[in-house]
């Protein structure tokens, strides 16, 4: 009877391994931070709806700048030996550059406007990471010692939220390779780095990812959100198809009124039933979907604004 005992414990172990070998694991992109693009002159400047702002040059960066991306390649292993999938920034920015001469020729059919989107919206958008790695890094020198100080820090694509972290200065060394530099300095931290990486997406798959849903009503529409539909107003008949869409019922009202609501911590399913990825924008047609069907007949313009935010304008296209 022992040894029967020892037999299925040791069957239960090694089921439970393979079980754990095989949970999902989020996918990353590497990027080099705000602060250092700019410190390196890798900035760019953007036009958001009348107002310049100065952003980061990914694409400048990485077709000029060998130690970034000798950092970036050093980064890439030591996820990668740690069974985190990884996305290319440089080949994602590749993709990017041919689809934005197509973006170029798309109007609005009603309006002739363009496509508003700045060019990190869409280097997420395209890449669909679920967590951006941001690397910024200073090289110390104090006699023929060399050391690195970093700073890497795990941002959820969809809510830009900080949910990882790891900083510090690495022991002085007489190599002068940056990539050899780093990994000696964050060795040390990665192991509890990648933990906090993988009870982030845990949560994600278990509570759903966090996104923002922003209504409108134009101001040619015959309905607003305060229209009476079977004893319900239209703001609670989208309660109520959140509250039986999100992941355990979760979302936040923030704001409401007759023309506009405002919808955070809105929780979506990772997957969609099918096995196939979910995103903001394919959530929201869903409920564009819903509302065009009777007995409310309400046309939905859904508008992308980024991995983690959408807009939903009522009344018209």
């Amino acid at each position: 009877m022992k040894i029967r005992n020892i037999f299925f414990t040791a069957v239960f172990t090694v089921c439970s391994l393979s079980v754990m070998g095989q949970a999902k694991k989020p996918t990353l992109m590497v990027v080099p931070s705000d602060a250092w693009c700019k410190e390196h002159k890798y900035e760019q400047a953007f036009d958001n709806q009348g107002t310049k702002e100065m952003i980061p040059d990914y694409k400048a960066a990485v077709s000029t700048d060998k130690q970034l991306n000798a950092v970036i390649s050093k980064i890439n292993n030591l996820m990668a030996d740690r069974g985190f999938p990884l996305k290319d920034m440089q080949q994602i920015i590749k993709s990017i550059s041919n689809l934005s001469a197509e973006d170029r020729l798309i109007t609005s059919k009603n309006s002739g406007a363009a496509i508003t989107e700045t060019p990190l919206d869409r280097l997420r958008r395209t890449a669909k990471a679920d967590i951006i790695l941001e690397i910024d890094w200073t090289v110390n020198t104090v006699g023929p010692k060399s050391s690195i100080t970093y700073n890497l820090r795990a941002l959820d694509a969809y809510s830009n939220k900080q949910v990882a972290g790891a900083e510090g200065t690495g022991k002085g060394s007489f190599s002068a390779e940056i990539p050899v530099l780093l990994e000696e300095a964050v060795q040390d931290h990665m192991d509890a780095f990648v933990e906090r990486l993988q009870a982030h997406f845990d949560d994600l798959l278990t509570n759903g990812r966090e996104v923002v849903l922003d209504m409108r009503i134009f101001d040619s529409s015959a309905v607003d959100f305060e229209k009476t539909y079977d004893d319900y107003e239209l703001n609670e008949v989208i309660d109520n198809w959140l509250a039986e869409n999100c992941v355990n019922h979760r979302f936040s009202k923030s704001d409401a009124t007759e023309t506009m609501i405002l919808y955070e911590q809105v929780r979506i399913p990772l997957y969609k039933p099918n096995g196939m990825a979910q995103d903001t924008y394919g959530f929201a047609r869903d409920l564009a979907r819903f509302l065009k069907a009777a007995p409310y007949n309400i046309t939905v313009k859904t508008v992308n604004r980024g991995l983690g935010r959408c807009l939903l304008i009522f009344g018209d296209k």
